[in-house]
C-alpha cells in the first residue's frame, strides 16, 4: 500500500522547490493534492502535469480570506483534508544594523504568521477526523545566523507554533500531528538567489568533496516532509526534525 493513498493534503508554496518536490512525491504515493502558490503560472503548469489528482489554487499565505478558499477547495475537490503541510515561505537577508523594519514584518508575516493560520484553519478542518501538519521550520530557528536576523526570527517562531499546537490537540484529545522539519539549507531558486554566482559544488552537501557545504536537494527534504505527513510517523508530534547533516558536530 502507498504511504499516503486517497489522503487530501494541502502543500503551500507547492509550484517551485521542495514544494514540488513534495506534491510530486504525494502524488506518486497516492495522495490528492491541492497545490497552493502565488505564482499562478507554475502552479496551473504543475496542476495540469499532475492530472487529476492534482488542483491549483491561487494562495497568498498572509491571508485569511485565501486560506478559508484554499481549505474549501480541498474538500470541494477531494473530501475532508487529512494533511496540511506549510512550505511557502521568503528568504531576506539582514543583520542587525542593515536589516529594516518592514523587512522583519515581511519575513514574519510570510514565514510565520502564515503558519499560525496554517495551523489555525487546519486545526478546524481536520477536528471531526484528524490529520497531521507538517511545518517548514530551519536551522537558522536556533543556530544564530547573523545575517539573516529576521528569517531567523520567523523560523524560530515556526518551531513554537508548532510545539504549542502539537500540544493543544493532545490536550484537547485531538487526533491531530503537528511537526516541523529544520534542514540546514536546501538547493532550491530561493537559496540560488541568495546566493548568486556560486556554484552548486559549494553549496551542496557532498561527505567528501563539501563536509561543509550548506544545501541539501529538494527531494531529500521532500521525503523527510512525507513521512511525517504519513501514518509511519503516527507517534511523533510536537517535534522539531532536525534535516541538517549534523551541523551541530561541526562547530558552525
Amino acid at each position: 500500500m502507498k504511504q499516503v493513498e486517497n489522503k487530501v493534503t494541502l502543500v503551500t508554496g507547492g509550484a517551485s522547490g521542495v514544494g514540488r518536490e513534495l506534491v510530486l512525491l504525494l502524488l506518486r504515493e497516492g495522495a490528492r493534492v491541492v497545490i497552493s502558490d502565488v505564482n499562478e503560472a507554475a502552479g496551473q503548469t504543475l496542476a495540469t502535469e499532475c492530472g487529476a489528482g492534482a488542483v491549483f489554487v491561487r494562495h497568498d499565505v498572509t491571508q485569511e480570506a485565501d486560506w478559508q478558499a484554499a481549505i474549501a477547495t480541498a474538500q470541494q475537490h477531494f473530501g475532508p483534508l487529512d494533511i496540511l503541510v506549510n512550505n511557502a515561505g521568503i528568504l531576506i537577508p539582514g543583520n542587525v544594523e542593515t536589516a529594516t523594519l518592514a523587512q522583519f514584518q515581511q519575513l514574519m508575516q510570510v514565514n510565520a504568521a502564515s503558519v499560525f493560520l496554517g495551523c489555525h484553519y487546519g486545526v478546524a478542518a481536520m477536528k471531526e477526523r484528524g490529520g497531521s501538519i507538517v511545518n517548514m521550520a530551519s536551522v537558522s530557528s536556533w543556530l544564530p545566523v547573523e545575517n539573516y536576523l529576521g528569517y531567523s526570527a520567523s523560523k524560530a517562531a515556526v518551531g513554537a507554533i508548532t510545539r504549542t499546537t502539537a500540544l493543544y490537540c493532545r490536550n484537547n484529545g485531538l487526533a491531530i500531528r503537528v511537526n516541523s522539519v529544520h534542514p540546514d539549507g536546501i538547493y532550491t531558486p530561493m537559496m540560488q538567489a541568495s546566493a548568486p554566482g556560486v556554484p552548486a559544488k559549494f553549496l551542496l552537501y557532498d561527505p567528501k568533496t563539501n563536509p561543509k557545504g550548506r544545501a541539501t536537494l529538494p527531494d531529500k527534504i521532500a521525503q523527510v516532509m512525507l513521512f511525517l505527513a504519513s501514518d509511519a510517523s503516527s507517534a511523533i508530534s510536537g517535534a522539531e526534525i532536525r534535516a541538517d547533516s549534523a551541523i551541530l558536530g561541526m562547530g558552525l
